[in-house]
Order: C-alpha cells, then sequence, then structure tokens
C-alpha cells in the first residue's frame, strides 16, 4: 500500500471522521482508523460500533492495500505538518511509514480484518434536505435530549417523517422541545427514529449553513446521512418515544408577552443567586410584569422586576431558570411569547415569527 497525498487533502477528512473515535474503547481497532487504497480511491473509515464515519478521497493511487493506524496520531501528525507539504504513505513490515521532508514516522499497524463495520443498511424511507434546514431543525430541539437517563429512549433526538414534514423532538422529563420543518417526502405512514446523542452531535458538526443538499435514508435500525464525500450511519435507538402531543399544555388562557433578549437578561441576573444544584427561580405574574425571586443556602436573594405585556390571573410559579435560558438561547427572534394556564401547569414558549417551534418547561417546587 503506498500513495502521496497534500496535507490539507488528508487532514480535512481526517478531522471531519476523528468524532467517531473513542479515547476509552474496549477493541484495540476502534481507536485506528481504517485506510482503504483502490483504484484512484483512498476511503478512511472510523466506528465506535454506534456510529459509523467514512470519508473518500480522489486521488493516484501508486500501490493498492488497506490497513489501520491510530487515529488520533495520525491526525496529530498532519497538524504538525507545515501548510502544502507532501506526505508519503507507505507500509512495510506491518509498520505504517508516514514521510515529509526531512519528517519520517513509524506507526504501528493493526490488519483491516480487525476493523469491525457497522451492518449494512436496508432503506425504508429516503429524502434530501439541504443541509441548513436540518442543521436548524436540530439546533431547535437537541439542548433538551436527556444525558445518561435510565430511560435510554430519552438519551437522543426524535424524528418524526410524515407525508412533506420532518418533526424533532426531544425531552429529558423535565422540558420538551418540538420543530418542524417542511420537506418534500411522501410516505404512507408516519415513521419514527430516535437518533442517539452522539449521533446527534456528530451530524450536527458535520453540517454546515449552506443550502447543498444531504440524503437521509432511514433502516429500521440505521439512520445514514450521505455529504458529498462524506457519509455518517449511526444506529438508532430502539424505544418508544412518549407521545409529545400529551404533554404540550392546552387551554393557557395567561399569556405572557416579552422582549426576547430583555427576558433572558433579567432570567440571568436571577440565576446569579439561586440554588446551584437545583437551579429553582420563582416567578410572580402581575399585570404587566414579572417578578423573579431567587434564594440560595446561603440565605442570599434576588429580586428582579421585568416589565411585560401581560393581562391575565396573578400567578406565583416555580420553575428551572435553565431551561428557560435554554429555550431563550436558541432564536435570534425579538419576542417571546409564554402561555399557562395555573400556578401548576407547564409553560408552553413559544415565537411569534417562528410558529414551526414549540416548547414545553414543567413547574418546579420550592
Amino acid at each position: 500500500m503506498k500513495f502521496q497525498i497534500e496535507k490539507e487533502t488528508l487532514l480535512n477528512p481526517l478531522q471531519q471522521i476523528i468524532g467517531a473515535v473513542e479515547k476509552r474503547q474496549t477493541m484495540p481497532a476502534l481507536s485506528n482508523v481504517l485506510l482503504r487504497a483502490t483504484n484512484n480511491l483512498l476511503t478512511l473509515t472510523t466506528t465506535d460500533l454506534e456510529i459509523e464515519l467514512i470519508s473518500q478521497i480522489s486521488m493516484i493511487i501508486d500501490a493498492p492495500g488497506e490497513i489501520t493506524v491510530p487515529a488520533r496520531k495520525l491526525l496529530d501528525i498532519c497538524k504538525s505538518l507545515p501548510n502544502e507539504t507532501i506526505i508519503n504513505f507507505s507500509v512495510k513490515d506491518n509498520k505504517a511509514v508516514v514521510q515529509s521532508g526531512r519528517s519520517r514516522f513509524s506507526l504501528a499497524t493493526l490488519p483491516a480484518n480487525d476493523f469491525p463495520a457497522l451492518d449494512s443498511i436496508n432503506s425504508v424511507y429516503e429524502f434530501e434536505i439541504t443541509q441548513k434546514i436540518l442543521r436548524d431543525i436540530i439546533d431547535k430541539t437537541a439542548f433538551a435530549m436527556a444525558q445518561q437517563d435510565v430511560r435510554y429512549y430519552l438519551n437522543g433526538l426524535m424524528l418524526e417523517i410524515s407525508t412533506n414534514t420532518l418533526r424533532a423532538v426531544a425531552t429529558d422529563g423535565h422540558r420538551l422541545a418540538y420543530c418542524e420543518k417542511e420537506i418534500n417526502i411522501d410516505v404512507a405512514d408516519i415513521k419514527q427514529v430516535i437518533l442517539p446523542r452522539k449521533g446527534v452531535l456528530e451530524l450536527v458538526r458535520l453540517l454546515n449553513e449552506t443550502d447543498d443538499l444531504i440524503k437521509i435514508s432511514l433502516g429500521n435500525n440505521h439512520l445514514q446521512a450521505e455529504f458529498n464525500e462524506l457519509r455518517l450511519t449511526s444506529k438508532l435507538i430502539d424505544g418508544r418515544f412518549p407521545d409529545y402531543n400529551r404533554v404540550m399544555p392546552t387551554d393557557c388562557d395567561n399569556i405572557i408577552t416579552a422582549d426576547r433578549d430583555q427576558l433572558r437578561q433579567a432570567l440571568v441576573r436571577a440565576s446569579i443567586l439561586s440554588n446551584e444544584k437545583y437551579r429553582g427561580i420563582r416567578l410572580m405574574l402581575e399585570k404587566d410584569l414579572i417578578r423573579l425571586q431567587a434564594q440560595n443556602p446561603d440565605q442570599e436573594e434576588a429580586d428582579i422586576e421585568q416589565e411585560v405585556v401581560y393581562k391575565g390571573d396573578d400567578i406565583e410559579i416555580g420553575f428551572n431558570v435553565n431551561y428557560m435560558l435554554d429555550v431563550l438561547n436558541v432564536t435570534n427572534s425579538e419576542m417571546v411569547k409564554a402561555s399557562l394556564r395555573d400556578s401548576n401547569s407547564s409553560f408552553l414558549l413559544t415565537y411569534p415569527d417562528q410558529a414551526d417551534c414549540k416548547y414545553v418547561i414543567m413547574p418546579m417546587r420550592l
């Protein structure tokens, strides 16, 4: 196996696929990148058995072959070399030799046969979507995913496909984020899949703010996203996601309309003296006024008043300030609308200029 390649041509794909390489792994091969050189094509593959990232580079191959080498070490070597240098890669006596100018590195290798591969995906649904729209729908919901929850089906993002609509929903049991976008797809029934947390984070890292199309394939056990020369495959979480429609508050007659940034700043000020562990804040609603109160175990208190548009009942309610701030930070909208029924009901937050997104925050006992 032998080829020559420019530093940048190898570095960029390596940086794209390095996210699948675990620092702590159960199999030695999982810390390696599989290099497969065939006719005018170099394929780089990494996996952690949950997600798989594959990048392809069109180039001249001097001698075909396949081998695995330590991924992070190869990446660090590429980063350390001067720009616009040529890298010579070859395999000799079970060692990978990386040479550039007066620098020479000899890396340990493992056979390509030791490298695990994810099962091939049997596509059930396929659709194309712009990277910008997919990134937007994930950015506006993924923050509400659970982390290491025993209810494993909450540790990911639920994607739901129906005719001409893609919905993303995330919840950790205390809050819920919902967003939907129009896409061009015609399906006979509604399909739901749960993409695990790591798959979501890697997908967002690879997406950009362009109108370039990305192809999404959904199988029974996998999701696959295909870019131009890059492919991400992720296992899906096998579980039943909660019915998000039942969580959405109804009959919310008490409606607050506020300047998003002013409300955000008021919440940040109140949060300074909130309990560092529970982050609870008391909110009191009066006509055209919100009062925010925070206390902590050191008997310190914050009392913040903020003018809003409100004509409903006088209500006192507790909530986690971080959950509210997360919702206010996902958009640049000027105004925010918060609706609730009474002091025991959940908040429903929406943005007047973004009807496709809804956020629910459960109340908290203080």
